[in-house]
């Protein structure tokens, strides 16, 4: 897949086939149960108040759940400077600058549009990475102003919401009618229990074609902070140590992790997969993975095909997927092929 054209295909796709489907759900319903047009109108409405919901309040539960403290000018001079001189060359509005308390290593942005979108950090991305990685984050996340990530992300996962919220209740429905024994023609427990099965069905198929959008984005975010830095290694380098700083953190998956750089309950995942080998990465012997021996593992586990199926339940691709497409963008520099127009072709 190459160029930003092919992204923007996809999105449309997506979101067109994510619509299609949901469309047949509440045509599925509304033959049951109502007038097929007015179930469609009340469903369309229904759905479009909740995505309008979640695109006005999205942001303010992010900025909440994560304790964020807004950075005045001046009070971290080099991160403004990165971000800024960043942000010119991209040719997009400078993001305000946050700072999230928590002490694991990771990074995301987030707001209603691009001009009003936030860029947040967590303490512990700047205690944990040095600045040239953190400039390979800076701009992965710039990647996703760029591309109005944020934006499209959050409108997009209501719909499998609003199919999971309908699939609840009508299950619900289903077992109060068969316990209370009212039964009808339209109305049967057992048909309401179909139906909800149904709409289980559209929120899992949905989900993971909003899932593979969020993929594919995250890949994009990369290949772009590629570009703009010109050091994929950086990147390199900050996602290995994201993904183990991450692997090490105690606590449930934060609600929000489709935003950051890197999902926690994934990293996990990653590093415990290489964890079990252990003894083949241990290059020096020394019963230490290091960052070396941890990345070019995590290079060797994006050759394996073992976890193709588990990656469709993912929010962002494997972190040795990502590492392996930064080394051949980092090749291609090398060999003077590398240029804004094929910026995307690793994708």
């Amino acid at each position: 897949m190459a160029g930003l054209g092919a992204l923007k295909r996809t999105m449309g796709f997506t979101i067109i086939l994510v619509f299609a489907i949901f469309l047949g759900l509440l045509l599925v319903i509304s033959a049951f149960f109502l007038d097929p047009l007015t179930g469609l109108v009340l469903g369309l409405v229904g759905a479009f108040f909740i995505i309008l919901l979640q695109y006005l309040i999205g942001p303010v539960i992010v900025r909440a759940t994560s304790r964020l403290h807004y950075l005045a000018p001046g009070e971290n001079s080099w991160l403004e400077a990165k971000v800024s001189q960043l942000a010119s060359k991209a040719g997009i509005p400078m993001p305000r600058l946050a700072v999230s308390p928590d002490p694991t290593p990771n990074a995301f942005v987030f707001g209603r549009t691009s001009k009003g979108a936030t860029l947040a950090v967590h303490q512990g991305l700047l205690q944990r990475l040095d600045e040239n990685e953190i400039e390979g984050v800076i701009g992965h996340e710039l990647g996703h102003v760029k591309h109005r990530d944020f934006i499209v992300v959050t409108m997009i996962s209501a719909i499998p919401l609003v199919a999971y919220l309908i699939a609840r209740s009508v299950l619900w429905g289903g077992i109060a009618s068969g316990y209370s024994g009212r039964s009808n023609k339209n109305n049967s427990a057992g048909l309401l229990i179909i139906v909800a099965v149904a709409a289980y069905a559209v929120y899992i198929l949905t989900t993971l074609l909003a899932l593979r959008l969020t993929r594919l984005r995250e890949s994009y975010a990369d290949a772009y902070s590629a570009f703009l830095t010109q050091q994929p290694r950086e990147l390199e380098s900050a996602l290995t140590k994201i993904a183990y700083g991450l692997s090490l953190a105690p606590g449930q998956p934060h609600g929000a992790r489709a935003f950051f750089i890197e999902d926690p309950a994934q990293a996990k995942q990653d590093v415990a997969s290489i964890m079990e080998q252990k003894s083949k990465y241990d290059l020096d012997k020394d019963g230490v993975l290091d960052e070396r021996e941890l990345e070019a593992a995590m290079e060797q586990e994006a050759k394996s095909n073992w976890r193709k199926a588990t990656e469709l339940f993912m929010t962002h691709p494997p972190t040795y997927k990502r590492i392996l497409m930064l080394r051949e963008i980092e090749q291609d520099m090398r060999s003077g092929n590398f240029e804004q127009n094929n910026a995307y072709d690793h994708v």
